[in-house]
């Protein structure tokens, strides 16, 4: 992907009379970190409605976050184009109108009873996701001082921290609150008692999908009302690099594409953690909840990583983001081992705390891989961005482990995710020329 062009505009130029003169613009991009944090996190409620509904194994109901997370990498590399073409501004409000779509064509796959359809819109809905990520991470690292990229940038995350806090408590009340038969139960319909039981059910889906549309739909209509500033990316000073063949691509920085690789194994461990946590609350030997009472603990996961981003706004003004990264990774390693290893209440809060843990990871993840990218901060972003597939993998891979060696001990995935982001934040993350 090219460079974004940041050019600044007479009337674009903003006064310094505030610690940071892009404050206003900043406060406002926090909405899109939220809204796309609240769709994201509540998959992680539909895969066991959908689970139950379409009586799948848990590879198959896994599929959900493949199709969702192979979004970003099928449309990162697109839309770093599109936002060279169109600008920021453009991308956020193109990324809220088509993820807006997706969520409308939530309605006739539940009024059809369709999992292919379910998986299809998914795809369409984290397909506008990727365009807005691909524009505002850069954005946020590069409005202010290249020194305070990291607390920054885990500021905003922390308001998507917000969302997927408040997610699975909403649909615990709006849809894992409807009863859902097993297959045995379902045979035992006759055609009028199964047709209104499908047609309940997917009104149960319809209903809070049509709002989230209409929700992003009116963000998008804000965005286009305002005005956003232009800025230029700092240049690469961090680096004293003389070989101009090897500044040609962000391809040839070697801690920028182990970033990449940081980004896929943690987001395939966050996503794998809350995609299975429903039903491992669910399990006898851990909690025995019932899925919608399990499904407001999977807040406490994501709470913890919203106290945590706003803690780590601040520690990281004063602790090297990386050794940060590092000590929170090393924590969620052993906190994974401990539920692998436990049962009842140690094996449940040991998970949920992992929450806490991942709560900087993203953004350190992100500012300390495009950190003195200088002009290829653009192409940079759009790499990272398409590592977020780790999503769609190793979910799945973890459903393949889960459906054969049991759910609690499928958990060894998380743990060699972890253990590669505290190398990355020890030593992986340092700029070699």
């Amino acid at each position: 992907m090219a460079n974004i062009p940041h050019t600044p505009m007479a009337s674009d130029k903003l006064t310094d009379n505030t610690q940071n003169p892009y404050f206003g613009s900043l406060a406002v991009l926090t909405s899109l970190f939220f809204i796309w944090g609240f769709i994201t996190s509540l998959n992680d409620i539909l895969i066991p409605h959908l689970k139950a509904v379409f009586t799948l194994n848990y590879t198959q109901a896994m599929l959900i976050q493949f199709c969702f997370f192979t979004a970003y990498f099928v449309v990162s590399m697109p839309s770093g184009h599109l936002v060279e073409k169109i600008g920021f501004k453009g991308g956020i409000i193109t990324g809220l109108t088509i993820a807006g779509l997706g969520c409308l064509l939530f309605y006739p796959a539940a009024g059809q009873h369709s999992y292919p359809l379910f998986l299809a819109a998914f795809f369409v809905l984290a397909s506008g996701i990727t365009l807005l990520q691909v524009a505002a991470n850069p954005y946020v690292t590069i409005l202010g001082q290249p020194e305070t990229a990291s607390s920054r940038l885990t500021m905003t995350q922390a308001f998507n921290s917000l969302g997927t806090t408040i997610a699975p408590y909403f649909g615990a009340l709006f849809i894992l609150s409807a009863a859902v038969k097993t297959a045995d139960e379902i045979k035992l319909l006759n055609a009028g008692d199964l047709s209104a039981y499908q047609a309940a059910q997917a009104a149960v889906v319809q209903h809070p999908y049509l709002l989230l549309a209409a929700v992003l739909f009116l963000i998008a209509g804000v965005f286009a009302a305002i005005k956003l500033p232009r800025v230029e990316p700092a240049e690469a000073h961090a680096l004293d690099i003389t070989d101009d063949a090897f500044r040609e691509s962000a391809w040839g920085y070697r801690h920028l594409i182990l970033g990449a690789v940081g980004i896929f194994i943690y987001v395939g461990a966050e996503v794998s953690i809350g995609s299975f946590l429903v039903n491992y609350l669910a399990q006898p030997n851990i909690s025995g909840l019932a899925e919608h009472e399990a499904a407001k603990y999977v807040s406490l996961y994501w709470g913890g990583a919203m106290v945590g981003r706003f803690a780590g706004a601040i520690v990281m003004r004063n602790i090297q983001p990386g050794k940060v990264l590092a000590f929170n990774a090393l924590a969620a390693s052993v906190l994974v081992v401990a539920s692998m290893v436990g049962a009842g209440p140690l094996a449940m809060w040991s998970i949920l705390a992992v929450g806490l843990c991942n709560s900087i990871m993203f953004p350190t993840l992100f500012s300390l891989a495009v950190n003195g990218l200088g002009k290829h901060t653009g192409q940079g972003s759009g790499i990272l961005c398409a590592a977020i597939v780790g999503g769609a993998v190793i979910p799945v891979v973890q459903g393949l482990f889960a459906d054969r060696i049991g759910i609690q001990q499928a958990f060894f995935i998380p743990v060699l995710c972890y253990l590669y982001i505290a190398y990355y934040g020890w030593k992986g993350h340092r700029l070699v020329a």
